[in-house]
């Protein structure tokens, strides 16, 4: 392997890179839009749920428990209605996105203990259900243990006032429960690998439209140094990349950053490698832009479902998940999280580190051995 010659094809891809100014920027701009886009969107948490209330009680026990649901902030009532089948024809008309029906004679249900009010949520949201699910019955359990409490006390059992067992909860690490906070430092190893994987994946198939493979092969350079001297320019507009968009997660998105700066830096370095190595890869078995371009969004779109940066991968079928751990980002994700967010160190992510190694060198060669030194 000869230095001289992976220099000159570093020099020519870099001179490529820049001469092409408009896609350069379009190249940094894009990640930035996209890192904006997710982070505002990606809120899971659905809060102020549209709300239509059929109260056929019209009690105080009625109001209280409506009040309950409203105070929480997840429940906004827009309208009331006389009947469930009018809350079912407000969400279907798209007026609400959940509604309440009490029955009649709540209030002498509830002295009863027997009382029971229907939450209707509209299914086609699954984080609008999850959400509306859980504070629904949160709220229910709340409300239904305030008002045995005071009816415990009314009967003169003051002692049931105090509960056998009493939880805390300690959330560690994003304790207001930030999604952004979740979201940046996945955000950031999805956009890396995307960049990576595009930038990469059109250079060998952009040789042989252009014409310039002819140049390429009457060199004496080696599969394994044209490879290696194609990802050097990738590195560093990928490398860019990543500090244009770490720092805006920093100082816009306030993300605190718990970890070592440098640690990042170099495994952020592999993992860019990687990266490009599969995106080499895929460049030589495309054809054309065009079936590069439909290669790296497949891998685009089975990163963002399998990789967790967005669905945790616990809840997966085994299968889907083996799949998963073909991806790059699977591993730096966990290695982003754990330095940004916990500010863990090379003890705890050692193992990710070394597939993540094993992953580039492996690429890397694959990716030689695939090149073909010919125009066919």
């Amino acid at each position: 392997m000869s230095l001289k010659r992976i220099a000159a094809i570093m020099r020519k891809e870099l001179i490529q890179t820049f001469r092409d100014w408009q896609t350069l920027v379009l190249t940094l701009m894009l990640p930035i839009l996209e890192l904006f886009i997710i982070a505002y969107i990606g809120n899971f948490t659905v809060e102020h749920i549209p709300t239509v209330v059929a109260d056929m009680s019209q009690d105080a026990r009625s109001r209280d428990f409506i009040s309950a649901l409203t105070v929480s902030g997840f429940f906004d009532v827009h309208a009331y209605v006389g009947s469930e089948a009018d809350v079912i024809r407000a969400i279907d008309d798209g007026v609400a996105q959940a509604g309440v029906v009490i029955p009649p004679h709540f209030a002498a249900q509830v002295e009863r203990g027997s009382a029971q009010a229907l939450i209707i949520i509209d299914g086609n949201d699954p984080f609008l259900v999850q959400s509306g699910y859980a504070a629904a019955n949160a709220i229910a359990q709340t409300h239904g243990m305030a008002l045995l409490l005071e009816t415990a006390a009314r009967q003169g059992m003051g002692g049931l006032g105090e509960l056998p067992i009493s939880t805390s909860t300690r959330i560690l690490y994003n304790p207001n429960m930030t999604t952004v906070i979740f979201l940046v430092p996945g955000i950031v190893a999805l956009v890396l690998q995307i960049q990576a994987i595009t930038t990469a994946a059109m250079t060998v198939v952009r040789e042989l439209e252009l014409g310039t493979m002819e140049q390429l092969l009457a060199t004496p350079a080696r599969p394994v140094e044209i490879i290696i001297g194609k990802m050097v320019p990738g590195i560093l507009v990928t490398g860019a990349i990543m500090a244009v968009i770490l720092a805006i997660g920093i100082l816009w998105f306030r993300v605190p950053f718990q970890g070592s700066v440098w640690l990042f830096i170099w495994l952020s370095l592999i993992f860019i490698i990687s990266g490009l190595g599969l995106g080499l890869l895929m460049s030589t078995i495309a054809k054309n832009q065009r079936q590069a371009q439909q290669l790296s969004t497949l891998l685009m779109l089975i990163t963002m479902l399998l990789s967790g940066v967005v669905y945790t991968r616990l809840t997966m079928p085994e299968i889907v998940q083996r799949v998963g751990d073909l991806i790059p980002a699977t591993y730096f994700i966990r290695i982003a999280r754990g330095i940004i967010t916990k500010g863990v160190g090379m003890s705890f992510l050692w193992r990710d580190v070394v597939v993540l190694i094993i992953y580039a060198f492996v690429v890397v060669i694959i990716s030689a051995r695939t090149f073909k030194k010919r125009l066919d």
